[in-house]
């Protein structure tokens, strides 16, 4: 914020008016009053205090997509901006003070976070039309750096236990909770909730699934009417049993041997369906995606029988690799060992037949001995000769060479390129899917994936430095619906590109058919606006052609810079982008 020193011709009567700097925080504040953000916690979150819920929780999702000033900071982020344009009221930064945040905090727990959120995923499903048809579900971890005693002992805090459990941060030395996430269109959060540190996938899954039938009643969608995508954490007993008569897909464990004979059935057929190469968006000129193919199979778990698609990718897994060369390396040490104890030279050549008879009846997993009888000339034993040539015996060497089982080692190689998709989704009517449509399902899981690296980037979440439990329930909350204002928000431009056919301004001066929230935010910066002191802006500088696309595929126009009810237009794919 800056002070005009001399108004502009024409601007004398806006003397002692403020100029802020905007960028894409505006932008993001249009599509928090499109999603109602404020007046939804206001309303499901009842408190006496004079600064609301609603606004504070507005407040730390723009402060959360600044991705610069540390959350615990709110006044000071306030200080710098045009908190009317941001929040809809002109409230002080002052306002915006620990102890407030702090009790917005509180009573947001105390109205059930996850209740909380589940009404905002429904209205942004309603407001954006989201396609609920497929579901999502991931968890993360979250390492703390504190001690939290609190969550210790015989009467632990309220909120989630901080706690040692499974790190996915690969830092089991750290205490950490758990954020799950349920989300649509590939990434797009509809529900989620902070949990215990020592939280298991499988169990949180059964936990989810009691009850995504009331989640998904929500959003105007019935059992058996949409399709649960998880990892592999959910195909267990209760879990299967948790599914009812809801669609699901997942990932059949290796540790099923359901999982093993299927993908050997599969493999020893030979009988594959080509899904050729199944990335949903082209890339890189030059860039090879992974080609697939698939065979349909029934497996049964559990007294349950169950579709089984066998997916075989010619881009190996490299820990599947690895796997596979110390395997083939221990094979050929076996025989290598075995063959030691045979002998090399013999004077018989019936001998000699006889032990490469043996030699090759020793064989290993993948490898084989080829044994051939070479007859050479030996001296014989004694002094030679003084005249003449030295009198020689024929002998027979044996020659041992070890070489790959073909047949067993490309099937070993095939193999180790499959996975099993399990489901329930049917071949044939309503809500059908080919083997091609279930492994283009699944894959939709990596939104998700690309979701928690959001919540733990430091450029966008700073370190947790809330040291109740509740409170990082509730931060987990602010969060999240951070995350769905910034996925609305890409969803939004890829819907523009996808509807119009036009490209948006990327990195390096090129135009880009997948553009993100974060080029987004690096393209929209320095709008120059006047803030008068009746509260009427005026653009001191109209935004460039770069801005202008931006907000035309955000469905914005440049009022969304001085008018502070300005709401964007939700752009709506008409077709899967």
């Amino acid at each position: 914020m800056r002070k005009i020193d001399s108004p502009p011709p024409g601007f004398e009567a806006m003397e002692g008016a403020r100029v802020f700097d905007y960028g894409h925080l505006e932008l993001a504040a249009a599509f928090c009053r499109r999603l109602g953000l404020k007046e939804l916690v206001d309303r499901l979150v009842p408190t006496r205090m004079e600064l609301s819920p609603g606004l504070v929780v507005q407040a730390m999702v723009l402060d959360t997509l600044s991705g610069r000033s540390p959350l615990y900071r709110l006044e000071s982020f306030l200080a710098g901006k045009d908190a009317e344009l941001l929040l809809g009221e002109d409230v002080p930064a002052e306002a915006f003070n620990d102890t407030n945040v702090s009790r917005s905090l509180d009573a947001v727990f105390n109205a059930g976070t996850s209740n909380v959120f589940l009404e905002i995923g429904a209205k942004a499903t309603l407001e954006f039309s989201l396609d609920p048809s497929t579901v999502s579900y991931d968890t993360t971890s979250t390492s703390v750096w504190g001690d939290y005693f609190l969550c210790e002992g015989d009467d632990p805090a309220e909120g989630p236990a901080v706690t040692h459990g499974h790190s996915k941060d690969k830092r089991p030395d750290l205490k950490q909770f758990m954020t799950e996430l349920l989300c649509v269109e590939r990434g797009v959060p509809i529900f989620g909730a902070v949990l215990d540190g020592n939280s298991s996938d499988k169990t949180t899954n059964n936990k989810l699934l009691t009850r995504i039938g009331s989640i998904m009643k929500r959003h105007g969608i019935g059992i058996g009417a949409f399709v649960y995508v998880a990892d592999s954490a959910m195909a267990t007993q209760k879990n299967l049993e948790a599914v009812g008569d809801n669609l699901f897909i997942t990932r059949l464990p290796a540790s099923y041997s359901a999982c093993g004979a299927a993908i050997a059935k599969a493999v020893d057929s030979g009988e594959w369906t080509d899904l050729g190469e199944l990335a949903e968006h082209a890339g890189k000129a030059g860039v090879r995606h992974a080609a697939y193919k698939a065979h349909e199979t029934n497996v049964e778990l559990h007294g349950k029988s169950y579709r089984a698609v066998v997916v075989h990718s010619d881009n190996h897994d490299k820990r599947q690799r690895k796997k596979l060369e110390k395997q083939f390396a221990a094979s050929r040490e076996e025989l290598e060992s075995a063959i030691k104890k045979t002998g090399d030279v013999y004077h018989c050549e019936a001998d000699a037949v006889e032990a490469a008879g043996r030699a090759e009846k020793q064989t290993s997993r993948f490898h084989r001995v080829e044994a051939s009888v070479r007859p050479f000339q030996a001296r014989r034993r004694g002094r030679p000769p003084k005249k003449g040539p030295a009198p020689t015996k024929t002998k027979y060497a044996l020659e041992l060479e070890i070489v790959e089982k073909g047949e067993a080692v490309e099937r070993r190689e095939t193999m180790a390129g499959c996975f099993v998709l399990l489901t329930n989704v049917p071949c044939e009517g309503e809500l059908s899917m080919d083997s091609a449509g279930i492994l283009m399902t699944y894959k939709g899981q990596y939104g998700v994936e690309r979701n928690f690296a959001f919540l733990k980037d430091p450029l966008i979440v700073n370190d947790i430095f809330l040291k109740k439990p509740h409170r990082i329930d509730a931060l987990g909350m602010v969060l999240v619906i951070a995350l769905l204002i910034w996925r609305l928000m890409e969803r939004s431009m890829r819907a523009y590109v996808n509807n119009s056919g036009n490209t948006l301004p990327g990195w390096n001066n090129q135009r880009t058919d997948r553009p993100t929230s974060f080029m987004m935010s690096q393209a929209i910066r320095g709008i120059q606006g006047v803030l008068t002191k009746d509260g009427v802006r005026f653009l001191l500088i109209k935004p460039g052609p770069r801005p202008r696309e931006f907000l035309q595929a955000l469905g914005l126009h440049e009022s969304a810079y001085t008018d502070k009810c300005s709401k964007c237009t939700p752009i709506i794919p008409e077709k899967s982008v």
